[in-house]
């Protein structure tokens, strides 16, 4: 049983040097076939591949795909994988429905782990939530995915929330496969638990940033009753863009010796967000109040500023997921294809971010002006074609 605790799955979380092979196809390569090996015609990493390249050339379907993969030319399933056979020593692409029954079948868990973003140099990572509406049913409710993403938009990982639990339940479980010595997590006034709290310190030697609100009542009662007008430190930022300008205040405090009711907290902060909306003019403010186990040493305002970006951060990787990929729409619903099909678009947004694209959506359609060899390309695959 691996840590993916939706459904049962087929293999335990791949382990750091798996995650960190350099190819794709080496980290592919790893994950068990669900499939019988009776009948089987394509390797398990030819078929991921496909998806893969698929999807980075703009499709949003099994259907999709599958037609991608059959106007593939011979060259292009060389470097996917696929073996040539018969006299003519042709190679033939899977099937749509052979995608469609691979990413229904394998563990999810496993597969975002191998696809996602290595932690090395990371300042900070956020973690959040996010359910594909389209795959609910008349008898479940839509999959619920948990991801983890760092402050530079890359997702790491990825996790289905159980049903009829909520996102609480896997924040460890999301976490727990990888080394955040030294790493900020942040997260949202939901994940601000106790144990979270303490796991995060005391066994992965991490640091977070957690928004308190009503959820917690007196330790909202008690961070917003600080002496917030005595602050002097303070941290000021401006910004203009998408149709808007910004103005952010950020003041801390440490609070250590005041019986805040979280393990480790070391400071507060308060952010004060005034948005003005360049067309109509009107103003929106925002407070967060937010708790580290960081101390003023090692966080400064200006760095409490940053990571709290870096935590809204992830809604931008959502908003991808929505619009450019219309995941919402996307009526893919059974087994784990919701949540296998949202980790190849995090994939794609990866390896297009990678590549220099800030604008996915421009980033989709420059691949797909050369479907069958950008793809590979950006996946460091070969294209030449074995002699047959």
């Amino acid at each position: 049983m691996c840590r993916q605790s939706a459904t049962v799955c087929l293999i335990k979380s791949p382990s750091r040097e798996y995650r960190e092979l350099p190819e794709v196809a080496a980290r592919l390569a790893v994950v068990p076939d669900p499939r019988e090996r009776r009948g089987r015609r394509h390797t398990l990493a030819s078929v991921f591949l496909t998806a893969a390249c698929a999807v980075l050339a703009g499709a949003r379907s099994y259907l999709a795909i599958g037609q991608w993969a059959r106007h593939a030319p011979q060259d292009t399933l060389s470097g996917l994988g696929f073996h040539a056979r018969g006299p003519l020593g042709l190679r033939r692409a899977a099937s749509g429905s052979t995608v469609r029954r691979v990413l229904v079948q394998v563990c999810p868990g496993g597969l975002a782990d191998l696809l996602g973003h290595g932690l090395a140099g990371t300042e900070s990572v956020a973690v959040d939530g996010k359910s594909a509406r389209g795959s609910r049913t008349d008898t479940t409710p839509a999959a619920h995915l948990l991801s983890a993403v760092t402050a530079a938009g890359r997702t790491v990982s990825q996790l289905r929330v159980p049903d009829r639990t909520n996102e609480i339940t896997g924040f460890t479980a999301l976490l727990a496969p990888f080394d955040l010595t030294g790493t900020v997590v942040t997260a949202d006034a939901l994940h601000t638990q106790r144990e979270h709290a303490k796991w995060l310190v005391e066994e992965k030697n991490a640091h977070y940033l957690m928004v308190v609100k009503g959820n917690q009542p007196k330790l909202h009662a008690a961070v917003r009753a600080l002496p917030w007008k005595e602050v002097t430190a303070r941290r000021y930022d401006r910004q203009a863009g998408h149709g808007r300008r910004e103005t952010r205040s950020v003041r801390t405090l440490t609070v250590t010796g005041l019986g805040l009711d979280l393990p480790h907290v070391v400071q507060a902060a308060k952010i004060l967000r005034h948005r003005t909306d360049l067309k109509t003019g009107k103003v929106t403010r925002q407070t967060v109040h937010a708790i580290t186990d960081m101390t003023s040493s090692e966080a400064s305002p200006q760095l409490i500023s940053r990571i709290a970006r870096a935590q809204w951060g992830i809604e931008a990787v959502h908003h991808v997921r929505d619009t450019t990929f219309a995941e919402d729409a996307s009526r893919i619903r059974t087994g784990h294809g919701p949540a296998n099909m949202a980790t190849l678009r995090n994939f794609a947004i990866n390896i297009l971010r990678d590549a220099g694209h800030h604008n996915i959506a421009a980033g989709l359609r420059e691949v797909s002006y050369k479907p069958f060899t950008r793809p590979l390309d950006l996946l460091g695959l070969p294209l030449t074609c074995d002699a047959a």
